[in-house]
C-alpha cells in the first residue's frame, strides 16, 4: 500500500486519500437468485492525490478507471477500503451527511450528450445544485448562473435553451459549468474528451486547465488516451484489472516506466517522425485480459509478463516506491 510520509512536501497537502479500494459486483444465479460469484472491477486501489493537482488515471477499457471514480465521490458504494476527503472518511457517513458533501466533490461525466436532462433549460440544469443547496434567493443564483456560463465560455443569453440546441463541446462545458456551481475542492473528470470531436478537446482540456488555477480545483482526470494524459496530469497512476499497478510523476512515468504493462501501453503510442517510428520497439502483449470475475493468482498481469517468475503467480506485489517518488507493483520493475 502507498504511503504518505515520502517527502516532507506532501505531508499535510493530500485532498484525497484511498485505501485498499474495492467494488466487487455481485452475480446472480440459480432459482433463487442467489449470488454466485462476483465482479472484482475494483480490487484493492491504492492512491493519494495531493491539493491543487491532476492525478491522471489511465489504463484500458474494463479495468476499473469509471468505478474507481465514481467509488471515491461515494456514487457506488465500496465493497471495502477506505476514502478519505481531507481528514473525512467518506465510506462511515450516514446518506444525509454524504449529501452535504456533494458540496465539495463533484463530477464531469463522459457523455455530454446524455449527462444533461433533456427536460430543462440550461440556465435550470447549472441552477439546479444551487437551489438544492439554498445558495442564494432567485436573483443570486439567476447572476450566478450567467457568470458561471460566462466563466466556461457560454453566453449568458442563452440560458433559456435546451440542450440538443447545443454542440458536443458546448454541452461539456455545460457540465462543467454544474460541476464548478457548488465551489468544490476536488472534481472527478471522467472521460471528459473522450466523447468530443479531436479539433475541440483542447480546448475543452485547456479550460479545465484554467479552471483549476481560478477555483483552486483538485482533479482525478479518468482517461485512455495517453497523449490527453500527459498534456493535463501532474502525476499518472496506471490500472490493470481492477489494481494500480503504476504511479508517478507524468514525466518520470513516460520517461522511464518500471512496470511492464506501462511499457507496452507507452510502446504503442505512434510518433508523427517516420523514421523515428521506424525503429522503435513495440512491446505486443500476448493473449487476452484475464476476466475480473475470476482473476489470475498473484500478480493479475503475470499470464500476459514477458517478465514473468514463480514469485509472480504466487505473491501479489505491492505498490511500492522504487524510485523516489515512483510507486510501481512489480516484482521486476525496471
Amino acid at each position: 500500500m502507498v504511503q504518505e510520509v515520502q517527502t516532507p512536501a506532501q505531508k499535510g497537502t493530500t485532498l484525497v486519500d484511498v485505501k485498499g479500494l474495492k467494488v466487487h459486483f455481485p452475480i446472480k444465479g440459480g432459482m433463487l437468485g442467489q449470488t454466485v460469484a462476483r465482479v472484482k472491477a475494483v480490487d484493492g486501489v491504492d492512491l493519494f492525490i495531493r491539493k491543487g493537482e491532476t492525478l491522471g488515471l489511465v489504463g484500458e477499457s474494463g479495468c476499473g478507471k469509471s468505478t474507481t471514480g465514481r467509488a471515491i465521490l461515494q456514487l457506488i458504494k465500496p465493497t471495502a477500503g477506505s476514502v478519505k476527503l481531507g481528514d473525512v472518511e467518506l465510506t462511515t457517513l450516514p446518506p444525509n451527511e454524504i449529501r452535504r458533501k456533494r458540496a465539495e466533490m463533484q463530477m464531469v461525466f463522459q457523455d455530454p450528450f446524455s449527462s444533461l436532462d433533456p427536460r430543462y433549460t440550461i440556465g435550470q440544469i447549472i441552477s439546479e445544485p444551487l437551489e438544492n443547496f439554498k445558495r442564494g434567493n432567485a436573483r443570486e443564483i439567476r447572476e450566478e448562473v450567467a457568470h458561471l456560463m460566462e466563466v466556461v465560455g457560454i453566453n449568458p443569453f442563452y440560458a433559456n435553451r435546451f440542450a440538443h440546441e447545443f454542440s458536443g463541446g458546448q454541452r461539456q462545458r455545460i457540465g462543467i459549468a454544474r460541476a464548478l456551481a457548488l465551489r468544490p475542492s476536488f472534481i472527478v473528470a471522467d472521460e471528459p474528451v473522450s466523447a468530443l470531436d479531436v479539433s475541440i478537446q483542447a480546448q475543452v482540456l485547456n479550460l479545465l486547465q484554467d479552471l483549476q488555477g481560478q477555483f483552486g480545483l483538485t482533479y482525478l482526470f479518468v482517461a485512455h488516451n495517453l497523449s490527453v494524459v500527459k498534456h493535463i496530469s501532474d502525476r499518472v497512476a496506471v490500472m490493470y484489472l481492477g489494481r494500480v499497478v503504476e504511479l508517478a510523476k507524468s514525466e518520470s512515468l513516460y520517461e522511464v516506466p518500471l512496470h511492464p504493462y506501462t511499457q507496452a501501453l507507452l510502446s504503442a503510442i505512434p510518433v508523427p517522425d517516420p523514421d523515428i517510428e521506424s525503429r522503435r520497439r513495440r512491446i505486443i502483449l500476448e493473449g487476452d485480459v484475464p476476466s475480473p470475475v475470476n482473476p489470475p493468482s498473484g500478480c493479475n498481469f503475470h499470464p500476459r509478463c514477458w517478465k514473468a517468475e514463480t514469485i509472480c503467480r504466487e505473491v501479489v506485489p505491492p505498490l511500492e516506491e522504487k524510485q523516489p517518488n515512483h510507486f510501481a507493483a512489480c516484482h521486476f520493475p525496471g
